[in-house]
């Protein structure tokens, strides 16, 4: 089982990662841009998933499908996010180095060449 203070810790190990609120929620992201947060209420709802905290993440939109299917024990999406490059993590039957994985990914994402380029050590 993952926590939010599991992938804030993490996160908070990339380069200019602050942690902020996206969406009225907690989450994190790199000079002002989000790559991660938790689903709030209004989601819970809407998409009927109740047992479990959730994060969104982004991923290459080719890679959606293959993450899916080999993860499919964790990773879900719901019709809202139908056409993007974001998967859905069910926390609860998360493993760390998954999430750590997943969020490094979706860091690389959204940050700055600069900044990817300082994480690979370059």
């Amino acid at each position: 089982m993952v926590t939010f203070d599991d992938v804030r810790r993490v996160g908070l190990q990339l380069p200019e990662v602050t942690e902020s609120t996206w969406y009225g929620t907690p989450g994190l992201k790199v000079r002002k841009k989000g790559f991660c947060r938790l689903w709030g209420e209004r989601e819970h709802q809407r998409d009927r998933v109740h047992d479990t905290e959730v994060l969104v993440l982004f991923c290459e939109p080719e890679m959606k499908p293959v993450l899916l299917e080999n993860h499919s024990d964790v990773l879900f999406t719901v019709p809202h996010y139908d056409g993007y490059g974001a998967v859905l993590v069910r926390m609860a039957d998360a493993g760390i180095d998954d999430v750590a994985d997943w969020l490094e990914d979706s860091y690389r994402r959204v940050a700055p060449p600069t900044l990817v380029r300082q994480l690979d050590g370059a």
